[in-house]
């Protein structure tokens, strides 16, 4: 019988209606009830630590969270973390860098309707998570709609369908289907040392999306902010504007004076590829990090978490530009 931890941190699936709309409300012993059908071979204990709705989870959550799996995590088998779905994904990301080299599954899943509903897509999610966290496959994941996604390639592409969740750019780490929970064990990721704990998280970050028109002025403001990273959603296959509004000027003045300046495409898939077009190479040559095929949430936790960690801008670099989690891998057959 597997030995699983259920964390409870609010978000839909513990939600009840009020007179301000839907908010977190059932605590984790209620959903915890609330799935007692689905919990046979399992043994479950249940920890809260906040009722958040996920939109209010920040960086101090992420590293809350993951105090307490790095301190529970050798008396489960798996954790189960329930979790609000809008940025379920950047939590996800940041605990496979706070956590890496974890030696049990860590599953986050949420629900796009509260649990008290009886169309609700929460118990077949907690399912899920619970089987995937049964699997000793070590990792975090995201459990959602029967599919199981590796935490840094995780994104939310749709706000109202129970097929909320994507894996971008990379096949699922398993798949539940009239076979049960079928494992693709090429994604899932080999440990190599002990886990270490490295929760500390930099907010001197921003994400910056392209749109035709924009003053390069923004990076001089964003310096006076101080802010020491900036992830840029560049258009198409890699570009930045040079013409009327220079834009990559602007980039390469930021990155001299010390920031750390990572870009990738504004587009969902395929990602980005630099070396294409003018726009793309003339921004290279500046010293930004392209971020290839990474997806944004990952790319922006990594670079909150490489912050975090160093304050040598080269150590920096290094770490933006290594592949730590899959979160760099190569494009592949993510129909699997």
């Amino acid at each position: 019988m597997n030995k699983i931890l259920m964390i409870s941190t609010g978000g839909t699936l513990a939600s009840s209606h009020s007179d301000n709309g839907l908010s977190p409300g059932l605590h984790g012993n209620d959903v915890l009830d609330r799935i007692r059908g689905l919990t046979a071979g399992f043994q479950i204990e249940e920890e809260e630590l906040f009722m958040l709705d996920s939109s209010n989870v920040q960086p101090e959550e992420w590293t809350k969270i993951a105090r307490t799996v790095y301190e529970r995590r050798k008396e489960y088998d798996g954790i189960v973390i329930i979790h609000g779905t809008d940025t379920l994904a950047y939590t996800a990301s940041a605990l496979s860098f706070a956590l890496q080299n974890i030696e049990i599954p860590v599953v986050l899943t949420g629900s796009q309707v509260s649990i008290e509903n009886p169309i609700a897509d929460a118990t077949e999610n907690c399912r899920a998570a619970l089987h995937m966290a049964a699997s000793h496959c070590p990792g975090v994941y995201v459990a959602f709609n029967r599919k199981i996604i590796l935490g840094t390639r995780a994104s939310k592409v749709r706000t109202r369908s129970f097929d909320a969740f994507e894996s971008i750019n990379y096949p699922y780490a398993a798949r539940i289907n009239s076979g049960g929970l079928v494992l693709n064990h090429s994604v899932i990721l080999k440990r190599e040392t002990e886990c270490i704990l490295q929760a500390k998280f930099c907010t001197d970050v921003f994400l910056l999306k392209l749109f035709p028109g924009i003053s390069p002025d923004i990076f001089r403001q964003l310096r006076q902010m101080g802010i020491r990273g900036v992830y840029v959603e560049a258009f198409g296959i890699g570009g930045l504007p040079f013409e009327k509004r220079n834009l990559t000027e602007a980039v390469r003045k930021a990155i001299q004076e010390g920031m750390v300046v990572a870009v990738g495409s504004q587009c969902l898939y395929e990602g980005s590829d630099f070396t294409v077009y003018e726009v793309g190479r003339q921004v290279l040559d500046c010293g930004v990090i392209e971020t290839g095929n990474m997806t944004s949430e990952a790319a922006v936790t990594k670079l909150m978490w490489a912050l975090g960690q160093f304050e040598d801008k080269a150590m920096v670099e290094k770490i933006m530009k290594t592949n730590l989690l899959g979160e760099l891998g190569s494009i592949v057959d993510w129909n699997y």
